[in-house]
């Protein structure tokens, strides 16, 4: 029954003008909850359906994968036809979302301050990479925000290079920063009948994003350091390795140790004065850490996996992308939906009375193009 309900955010009318990652992927989760967006594109499209390969049908699938149920027509907003009809999409919208530089569109009368006096009830949301004081300048480019930010600092092992995550892990956080402030100035908006301006920037979602790191640094004056795989607070809570590669194994608290120690059939560990408690495993790690692979060499990571799974202890192998694709369907996630013959990750909302849908498959340029300058010019 729930299936066919029109979404929860049907009825709302979001016209982005963002493209690459985080605008995108913060109005695709938008889209996929039931709201109407309007994807509109300069006339070379969105970058990043030139950012190949990989490709599905000459597409790149980086552009395939954030852009599903959007429509998109092609806006040259230095044209004065095609500004006019920009000018009328934010006038009708009930949300604006881009991520220009900061300024930019105010050279065009779609800065917020305009939108605003001529559509009160906008929620317009502003993406950046460093805010609009002293950063309006940089380019908000996920690589620089993972090195500005402290992260590449924490990525690698301890007397190596620092490194990068291996996705734009901060463009992602910022959309989803983004998504739930447009929801919250949503629910405002109907509370009290005004819009009003969100703002999000990439290294402001790092440092929040950081947690226990940027936390470490502002509470107690610390600046962690690269670890490899290793966690600062907790022991064990990393690859091990086993007799054909590594397994992740984790003791989350001393109850999950003991287990643990019960399982490798080296129970005495966990009565041991130098592990019995996280923070006695923590500062002797280098003691504990050969006994427990001594013991995990003995077997292959999927005998312990199995085991170890059985009885209550965090673990996982490490797969490869599509290992977890692949085990999310063994665990009946259904990580795939297809929209007109195109693939893509499911959103990972549930709502058990109004859940996703997924109608629209990713835009082709201007697809969508005469209907909308249509609908904005009647």
């Amino acid at each position: 029954m729930a299936e066919g309900r029109p979404g929860p955010l049907h009825g709302i009318l979001v016209a982005d003008f963002s493209r690459i990652l985080a605008g995108p992927y913060a109005t695709m989760l938008l889209a996929d909850l039931g709201a109407d967006v309007i994807k509109v594109e300069g006339p070379g499209g969105d970058d990043t359906r030139t950012w190949r390969p990989p490709v599905r049908d000459g597409i790149a699938t980086y552009y395939l994968g954030v852009n599903r149920n959007k429509r998109s027509v092609v806006l040259d907003l230095t044209d004065p036809g095609d500004l006019a009809l920009a000018h009328r999409l934010a006038r009708r919208a009930d949300v604006m979302i881009q991520n220009f530089r900061p300024g930019t569109l105010r050279r065009f009368g779609l800065g917020y301050d305009a939108v605003a006096a001529a559509n009160a009830g906008i929620v317009y949301a502003s993406i950046s990479g460093f805010g609009v004081a002293a950063g309006a300048d940089l380019p908000g480019y996920d690589l620089m925000v993972q090195a500005a930010s402290g992260l590449m600092s924490l990525t690698g092992e301890p007397d190596g290079p620092p490194y990068k995550a291996g996705v734009a892990v901060f463009d992602v956080m910022a959309g989803l920063h983004a998504a739930v402030g447009i929801l919250a100035a949503l629910h405002h908006r109907q509370e009290c009948g005004v819009g009003q301006h969100v703002e999000v920037n990439l290294l402001s979602s790092a440092l929040s994003g950081l947690v226990n790191h940027s936390s470490a640094h502002v509470a107690a004056g610390t600046v962690p350091f690269r670890m490899g795989n290793a966690h600062p607070s907790i022991f064990p809570y990393e690859p091990l390795p086993t007799a054909d590669g590594e397994l992740v194994v984790i003791a989350g608290n001393d109850g999950q140790f003991r287990t643990l120690c019960q399982v490798l059939g080296l129970p005495e560990l966990a009565d041991d004065s130098r592990f019995r408690r996280n923070q006695d495993r923590t500062v002797n790690r280098e003691l504990l850490r050969p006994l427990l692979v001594a013991r995990l060499r003995e077997r292959t990571s999927d005998e312990w996996f199995h085991d170890l799974r059985a009885a209550g202890v965090p673990c996982s192998p490490i797969n490869t992308v599509d290992g977890g694709v692949a085990l999310a369907g063994e665990l009946g996630l259904e990580p795939v939906v297809t929209v007109d013959g195109v693939p893509g990750v499911r959103n990972p909302i549930g709502l058990s009375a109004t859940p996703p849908r997924y109608h629209l498959p990713p835009p082709g340029l201007d697809e969508h193009g005469a209907e909308i300058r249509a609908w904005l010019a009647g």
